[in-house]
């Protein structure tokens, strides 16, 4: 555990004026840093994400396979991450860039914000990506489920600290905790999960994901096309998410609280719950 009073990256202080009550205070208050991330693939701009500055190898990595820049993360043959006065910029390089026929990447015309995770895309059939069935993957207990949301509560540094960004984390069958990864935007946090799982080739069937925000329909795709069977959201999920996780076999769990949670989609992999 990081000591209270260090400063963990990802976060700052700021000096800030309290009012409360009738009093005025000066005070240092805790906040997230928020930076664009230009990401580009074999030297072309593709898009520019608002992102917290840890873990950029990691969300380089799940960005390319979940925005289908790559189809499988060994494509990447280098990341390259340089920091400037205006922000960082990514540079992700791929198999394809020695190849004469590399396609042309689609370059998103607006930035993404740090909660959108289709902002600049050009096209509707660009935003609602159906992705392939999951396998058949595992099954997990309630008692894992809580194990896990009560072992992240003591993962999340920068939100302890700030207590205004997200996370996602991978979690044994039995609950235990391998990877969190956190970020001001809740797809940014997940595709640095996804990138983390796939740089330890760690088996997406083996376990289950869990994530402090609702599970919008982005959430469900990025984490379908990962390969992920079970995917619990602390929040609620959005209709169209119910429906692709259904439709890509999907177990999709929201409102998870220490002794009970919904489960929306594929209910037979949550085990001893008399589902």
């Amino acid at each position: 555990m990081r000591p209270e009073h260090t400063t963990p990256l990802g976060s700052a202080s700021r000096p800030v004026t309290r009012y409360e009550r009738g009093r005025i205070t000066q005070d240092d208050d805790r906040l997230a840093e928020e930076i664009p991330v230009a990401l580009h693939f074999n030297g072309k701009p593709f898009a520019v994400m608002m992102a917290s500055p840890v873990d950029l190898e990691d969300f380089a990595r799940g960005f390319a396979l979940t925005e289908n820049r790559v189809s499988d993360v060994r494509e990447i043959t280098a990341i390259e991450i340089h920091e400037g006065l205006e922000g960082i910029s990514i540079d992700v390089v791929t198999a394809q860039a020695a190849a004469n026929d590399a396609p042309v990447v689609p370059e998103r015309n607006i930035p993404g914000r740090s909660g959108c995770g289709i902002c600049g895309t050009r096209e509707l059939e660009d935003v609602i990506r159906r992705p392939r069935p999951v396998a058949a993957g595992t099954t997990v207990t309630p008692d894992a489920i809580e194990r896990a949301l009560e072992a992240l509560r003591a993962e999340q540094p920068i939100n302890a600290f700030t207590g205004s960004v997200h996370a996602a984390a991978w979690a044994r069958t039995d609950g235990s905790l391998m990877v969190v990864r956190e970020d001001v935007g809740r797809h940014n946090a997940l595709d640095k999960l996804i990138g983390a799982m796939t740089r330890r080739g760690i088996d997406p069937r083996e376990g289950f994901a869990v994530i402090t925000s609702r599970a919008s329909y982005e959430m469900v795709t990025k984490a379908a096309v990962a390969g992920i069977t079970v995917l619990v959201a602390i929040s609620a999920p959005t209709a169209l998410a119910v429906a692709l996780a259904t439709d890509c076999g999907m177990t999709l769990a929201g409102f998870a609280r220490p002794g009970r949670f919904n489960v929306y989609s594929r209910p037979e992999r949550i085990r001893d719950a008399g589902l």
